[in-house]
């Protein structure tokens, strides 16, 4: 079954809880009005650059103007506003899932006067997997579009988009709600014992190899997720971990270090230049997120390990917190 048949109807059993879709068929037909103008503009050009061609070149291929006022004007616009929607949607539902996992004490009480009352782990495992289906085969949808575009267009534009839909953040594999969903997901299913995953996706799993973390899984037979959780900054296994707005994963103390803030102060008060330490980008840091549900997982998965980190950072932010009270007396006192 072609991708686009099997969207729809995935999507069509999320109608009734009003998920936002990527119209893939909208798109099409976008592209298609695109194709026909393209041709009939470019048919006299090709005639001629065949004509001037290089006798060894073979054939001739138009090529797409850098700017195409049909696209320009309708097909990344669309796909912008539609995506982004879906990635808004996606995140607010998975934050609000995972809170109502994690609430404890007062949050739940809130929780249970807001009329959100808390379901069992089973429901809850359920909808955090129709989640990341939603996350990943929207993800797919975008992937898929943009390299039709590239086909029709005879260009690398619809993959050089996929780099700037990170920027913009409407890239939902760099999400860090997807991260949290899968983590959350193997979490909750070892507490019910229930390892059996139907359905579109399969292989939630965290995995080691050669003692580099993995967190994975696969959607039927078009994508293949794996999530590296190695800290780009001390080269371990991300502790304490947190995602920045552009998708990367660190620990909290590097990324602090590398935002030249303290523990005490937070990223929150890290500079809005300051860039991520792999892809370069600015203010990633004000907004990043914590990663509890991923922080659980591996704690329980590398128990050893994590113990060492954890007194070698005690003494790390004691020793910051104890520096930083004493700069704030010194400048309280004037001296």
């Amino acid at each position: 079954m072609k991708f686009c048949k099997r969207y729809e109807e995935y999507m069509k059993g999320r109608k009734d809880k009003e998920f936002p879709v990527v119209g893939l068929k909208k798109l099409k037909k976008i592209l298609k009005k695109c194709r026909r103008e393209f041709q009939s503009q470019t048919r006299l050009r090709v005639i001629e650059d065949e004509r001037e061609q290089d006798e060894t070149s073979g054939c001739c291929m138009p090529k797409c103007s850098d700017h195409c006022s049909v696209c320009d004007g309708t097909f990344f616009p669309s796909l912008v506003v539609e995506m982004s929607k879906v990635v808004g949607f996606f995140n607010k539902q998975a934050k609000s899932l995972l809170e109502l996992h994690l609430a404890s004490g007062i949050q739940r009480c809130l929780i249970w006067f807001g009329g959100k009352l808390p379901k069992n782990n089973v429901a809850l495992i359920q909808e955090g997997k129709e989640l990341v289906t939603y996350a990943i085969i929207n993800s797919i949808a975008m992937r898929k579009i943009l390299k039709k575009y590239d086909k029709v267009h005879y260009s690398k534009q619809g993959q050089a988009f996929r780099s700037k839909a990170q920027t913009m953040q409407i890239e939902m594999l760099h999400s860090p709600w997807l991260s949290e969903l899968i983590a959350f997901y193997i979490n909750l299913r070892e507490k019910v014992n229930n390892k059996h995953t139907s359905g579109l996706l399969t292989d939630f799993k965290l995995t080691f190899n050669d003692g580099r973390p993995m967190l994975s899984c696969s959607l039927f037979d078009s994508l293949k997720l794996d999530i590296d959780l190695t800290c780009s900054i001390c080269l371990d296994t991300v502790f304490d971990p947190v995602c920045l707005t552009c998708g990367h994963i660190f620990c909290y103390m590097c990324c602090c270090s590398t935002a030249s803030v303290t523990v005490v102060d937070g990223l929150k008060a890290a500079d809005s230049k300051a860039k991520c330490p792999l892809c370069r980008q600015q203010g990633v840091f004000e907004r990043a997120v914590y990663m509890d549900e991923l922080n659980i997982l591996l704690s329980k998965s590398c128990p050893e390990y994590w113990e060492q980190r954890l007194k070698t950072e005690r003494i790390e932010r004691l020793q910051q917190a104890k520096e930083h009270w004493e700069s704030q007396c010194r400048a309280f006192m004037g001296i």
